[in-house]
């Protein structure tokens, strides 16, 4: 196993109960994190059966190589799960599967190690990528943004409403030095939000929230990864999601919702009953973790798990 920080699997009898594992059936992890899903999908599975893990961040996925290394059902792919389609061609794994699971968001590993700079309660570099070796850093972004671009993040993705006294300090401070760590920052927004608006969240909590969704792009990589995944998902198949705020469940929400909805289509036009067949159907309702869960693992407590399922 690499690395030492632990991470609770959210979910994670329920959504692989979810999956409906079939033994000779091909499945993949698109959020393997620390494996829990992975391994209990593994664990579910004949020896005919496959499975692809996916996952951004590099630590993840030695620690997918290390825990896997002699396991040929098992295919590693170090990308996002919105490379989805290049995921399924370079890794010698079939072209459809039977299930796909996401675990959004950020894992604890990730926010517990605080040279990640996901973590506002610890002082490290301001990073905030899942991968490292891609992208731009929080640091580098916040240092060149314009002031319309930071409140369009922290309105957009964090609902924060005291965005522009936010995003003023951000400028000022900047103008004298450089913001590089966590803690300057999560200390700037704090002094920004006025003390009366201090409550039982950090003040930096939706302002960390909206930067990290932005600096990942994990909106459009999840609007991305649900499009293909419909593509490539074969009848019977199962494609079960886990989100953790509001932003990320609206757009599977409304994503399942379209495909297991009838076209609109004008009064009056003649159509055929088989046209109305949709290929999708969502399965029961949105789950979420019991009290015992979330009693074992506070982080899983805005956790929703939503299933769509295809038809035909």
């Amino acid at each position: 196993m690499v690395g030492t920080l632990q991470h609770v699997t959210v979910l994670r009898e329920a959504a692989v109960d979810a999956l409906s594992v079939k033994p000779d059936g091909v499945y993949v992890d698109g959020t393997y994190g620390r494996g829990g899903h992975s391994e209990k999908i593994l664990g579910q599975l004949g020896a005919k059966g496959s499975l692809l893990v996916i996952d951004k961040d590099p630590v993840a996925i030695r620690d997918a190589k290390a825990r896997f290394a002699s396991e040929p059902r098992v295919n590693v792919f170090h990308g996002s799960f919105a490379t989805l389609d290049a995921a399924l061609d370079d890794s010698n794994f079939p072209a459809t599967f039977d299930g796909l699971l996401l675990d959004l968001g950020v894992s604890s590993p990730q926010i517990d190690d605080g040279a990640r700079g996901f973590s506002f309660q610890r002082d490290g570099a301001l990073d905030m990528r899942m991968n490292p070796e891609e992208g731009v850093s929080a640091a580098t972004w916040l240092a060149s943004a314009s002031e319309s671009e930071m409140l369009d993040v922290l309105w957009k993705y964090g609902d924060e409403r005291f965005a522009r006294r936010i995003v003023k300090s951000i400028i000022e401070q900047r103008e004298v030095t450089a913001l590089e760590t966590t803690l300057q920052l999560a200390n700037l927004i704090s002094a920004a939000v006025p003390r009366k608006f201090h409550g039982k969240k950090h003040p930096a909590t939706k302002s960390f929230q909206a930067i990290r969704i932005f600096i990942n792009k994990e909106l459009a990589d999840l609007e991305q990864c649900l499009e293909v995944a419909t593509k490539r998902l074969n009848p019977g198949g199962r494609l079960v999601v886990i989100s953790f705020h509001s932003l990320e469940d609206r757009m599977v929400k409304r994503f399942f919702k379209k495909q297991s909805s009838p076209p609109v289509l004008p009064r009056g036009l003649p159509v055929q009953d088989e046209a109305l067949v949709m290929p999708f159907k969502t399965i029961g309702k949105a789950i979420k973790p019991d009290v015992s869960e979330v009693a074992e693992n506070v982080r899983s407590r805005s956790s929703v798990m939503r299933i769509l399922e295809r038809c035909v």
